[in-house]
């Protein structure tokens, strides 16, 4: 793997062993700058006689490598497996032991990868990071807005381009919508990207706020580049892409759209507006369809964008379907 990824160093060392006693020993010896163990639920100590994997076993490695990283200034990186449910296998205390939680997410029919912070000791949480896994390593993508909109076809109907927030940064998805005549009884809803519950919810409120008849279709969800998005931001763009599919007409080329829609049919603000219009600007969108705010609290939006407010899903799909 060394040889593949180009890693020319007499400075990284390699241990197979997994007895903690024996890797404190051999830390203690090479006294390095970063110690990496993968993975922690491997690991073994000759004081207990469970198995590797237990509970116990996993507290009392954690336990034993902070207390080494804490006397000795090193900075020490646990890998960990999750469960299918995609948190950390093992016990909870796991997390609470160590100083920063780190998820490594993604598609496996992707190559992106989102390296995600959910708790931090010492500085912000939910910031993420994108990076491109390739033959040569995981490669940082400095752009991912324009990464994920590279392949998009513009005027088809049931694109819409939705403007979300991965921590604090603003990133810029296309999320696709299908709506097909159902030969089934009841008709089906598919989620991809998406929560399953969120798409059911935007169905409903469309079909009674916003005269689509969708109880007879069909609809299909999908987030493109494997992203998931579960902020409520996204719910406009939704709304827009299920309405341009179900009515053949397409969303304006360089339109993106955000904000939360509610049950009776409005549209509710979301934060960071002022970041999610500086990067639709920045991408070249000269138009951003988002909820009208009745005391707004927001800086002015940058130039070269219009800010279209609206007050309800109904309005603003009009104003989106060219």
């Amino acid at each position: 793997r060394a040889e593949r990824l180009a890693i020319q160093s007499d400075r990284l060392l390699l241990l197979a062993e997994t007895s903690l006693e024996a890797i404190l020993h051999h830390a203690e010896q090479t006294e390095p700058l970063v110690l990496v163990v993968d993975s922690v639920q491997t690991i073994t100590s000759q004081e207990l006689t469970s198995a590797a994997g237990s509970i116990s076993q996993v507290r009392q490695a954690a336990a034993r490598f902070q207390s080494w990283a804490k006397s000795r200034g090193v900075a020490v990186f646990l890998v960990g497996h999750v469960t299918k449910q995609g948190s950390i296998a093992g016990p909870k205390v796991l997390e609470h032991i160590v100083d920063t939680v780190l998820y490594l997410e993604g598609d496996r029919f992707h190559s992106y990868r989102l390296l995600r912070s959910v708790k931090n000791r010492f500085g912000a949480t939910l910031e993420v990071g994108v990076f491109e896994m390739s033959d040569c390593g995981m490669i940082e993508v400095s752009n991912p807005s324009e990464v994920f909109l590279a392949e998009r076809m513009v005027n088809a109907p049931g694109s819409a381009i939705a403007v979300t927030m991965e921590g604090t940064r603003p990133l810029l998805v296309e999320i696709q919508a299908l709506a097909s005549r159902t030969s089934f009884n009841n008709p089906r809803r598919t989620a991809n990207g998406v929560d399953f519950n969120r798409l059911l919810l935007i169905a409903a409120v469309l079909s009674r706020h916003a005269g689509l008849r969708l109880h007879d279709q069909d609809v299909f969800a999908n987030v493109i580049g494997g992203l998931q998005v579960g902020e409520p931001a996204a719910d406009l763009a939704i709304a827009v892409a299920i309405a341009s599919t179900v009515r053949d007409r397409t969303v304006a080329a360089d339109l993106a759209l955000f904000g939360e829609l509610g049950l009776s049919g409005e549209l509710r603000a979301v934060g960071q507006t002022p970041a999610r219009l500086h990067e639709a600007s920045r991408l070249g969108f000269r138009r951003c369809i988002l909820p009208k705010r009745l005391r707004s609290s927001d800086k002015p939006g940058p130039q070269g964008i219009e800010v279209v407010a609206v007050r309800s899903v109904a309005e603003a799909i009009e104003k989106a379907l060219v």
